[in-house]
């Protein structure tokens, strides 16, 4: 199993749509897959189509409470896809996380305990880089970075490496950065084209070649509970998210072989 945190501490750069597309077409390929919703707005599980009162349990049951991960996932409308959902409690929980002594380590302890019924995790976090953020960073094997193609993107950029520094030094040297996907592409605005020339300057191959264009679509498929994907699998944002998630299949480490396959 792999688990991935989607983060950046900048609000509004695609974390929550690119969390639910890839999740969707990851299990469109036959992959079980498991989305933690870490965000106390809760877009994540909104935009699945699942409702406030459906949330029995949540991702701050994961943080602050004894739940098990299993027990916490729940089903969504898209087959193989599961997902913990969020609700208003978590605005509180980096308050009450202080009180344990591995504060940033109780969603990787959730993980390990429940992590084999699926082959994916997907955790979406929220704008900041907070406690929240940290136990997700903490738990994860990798990390994946939505960039939105505007001016101040690598400055921000810049400070989340840095995070992660720290996050390896610290707490999970494991943690690498699968990727960066550029989203909100404008191919009219000639400054989109500078921002994604400059990223793919600096950090080279590490930019997925696919970015996400500024879709309409994409916008409107929330407002109904659906992916884009099932919303309208046609539109240019859809098919975009398609191209990423090959490049992410691609990317993922290959399955280690269970001890009896290997002594055959």
């Amino acid at each position: 199993m792999t688990c991935i945190t989607i983060a950046n501490q900048k609000g509004g750069v695609g974390k929550t749509t690119t969390a639910i597309n890839l999740g969707t077409a990851l299990a469109a390929t036959g992959k079980r897959v498991l989305l933690i919703d870490l965000d106390p707005q809760g877009n994540c599980s909104t935009g699945l189509g699942i409702a406030n009162a459906e949330r029995a349990h949540s991702s701050y049951d994961l943080l602050v409470g004894d739940l098990g991960l299993t027990d916490a996932a729940m089903p969504t409308k898209v087959p193989r896809l599961d997902i913990v959902p969020a609700t208003v409690d978590l605005s509180g929980a980096e308050i009450e996380l202080v009180e344990f002594a591995e504060r940033t380590h109780r969603l990787a302890h959730a993980i390990a305990k429940g992590r084999e019924a699926w082959d994916v995790i997907l955790i979406d976090c929220p704008p900041s880089l907070g406690l929240l953020t940290m136990n997700a960073m903490v738990a994860a094997d990798s990390l994946l970075v939505p960039l939105q193609c505007e001016f101040f993107a690598l400055e921000g950029l810049s400070q989340l490496l840095n995070t992660v520094e720290r996050i390896r030094s610290r707490f999970n040297p494991n943690l690498s950065i699968m990727g960066v996907a550029l989203t909100m592409y404008d191919r009219r605005n000639r400054l989109t084209d500078q921002v994604s020339d400059d990223v793919r300057a600096v950090l080279g191959k590490v930019v997925f070649d696919t970015v996400i264009p500024r879709n309409v679509r994409l916008s409107e498929a929330p407002s109904h509970g659906l992916p884009a994907l099932i919303y309208d699998h046609r539109c240019s944002g859809s098919e975009a998210y398609i191209a990423l998630a090959r490049e992410l299949i691609a990317r993922l480490p290959a399955p280690t072989p269970s001890p009896a396959k290997a002594a055959a």
